[in-house]
């Protein structure tokens, strides 16, 4: 098993490769079925339930060029398994090229503990940090959206824009009283 990195291989002329990383798959199939239907850019997606990938395959995988750990904040297990896989990732990837998305924000048994963890985790890791609606298919297009838009800017395909860039404009900021009890 080895470390994701980002620049070992080179670009495709005109493409995009993202990477979606989810462990129980609810969410992946019709974020990828939508992410591919794009027009404008070619897409490749690929999907894992975590990292590391296998060894077997590496010589004909493309490029990376953006990696999305979608996180269901309704199952513990997703968020350990987010954490555990970034161990595999390449600290290059870290400088605009890894995105957090977050599902089931609204449920009200989620504990707020765990969203204040993913937010940590993004703040800490300088990341992106998406919430996305996935029982609707207007969640499901707006989250395509966006996803979009950051993966054209880390692939390249967006003039004068780089993925650092865009990074240090939509980084998770953690407000200094996080640690505080809320008053609920």
């Amino acid at each position: 098993m080895s470390l994701l990195k980002p620049f070992s291989k080179l670009p495709g002329l005109n493409t995009a490769n993202i990477l979606l990383v989810e462990s129980e798959e609810q969410f992946q199939k019709s974020l990828a079925d939508a992410l591919v239907e794009e027009t404008a850019v070619t897409v490749y997606v690929r999907l894992a339930k975590s990292l590391p990938l296998p060894k077997e395959n590496e010589e004909s995988r493309p490029r990376i060029d953006l990696v999305v750990f979608i996180i269901n904040l309704t199952s513990e297990l997703s968020f350990q398994s987010a954490e555990a896989s970034l161990k595999y990732l390449d600290p290059g990837y870290l400088l605009g090229k890894v995105c957090f998305m977050v599902t089931n924000a609204r449920n009200v048994s989620v504990p707020t503990k765990r969203l204040d963890a993913v937010r940590k985790l993004a703040a800490a890791l300088h990341c992106p940090l998406l919430f996305a609606e996935d029982q609707t298919p207007d969640g499901v297009t707006n989250a395509t959206k966006r996803l979009l838009s950051i993966l054209k800017v880390s692939a390249g395909l967006v003039p004068m824009a780089t993925a650092l860039y865009l990074s240090s404009l939509t980084s998770c900021t953690v407000p200094p009283d996080i640690d505080q009890p809320s008053f609920d």
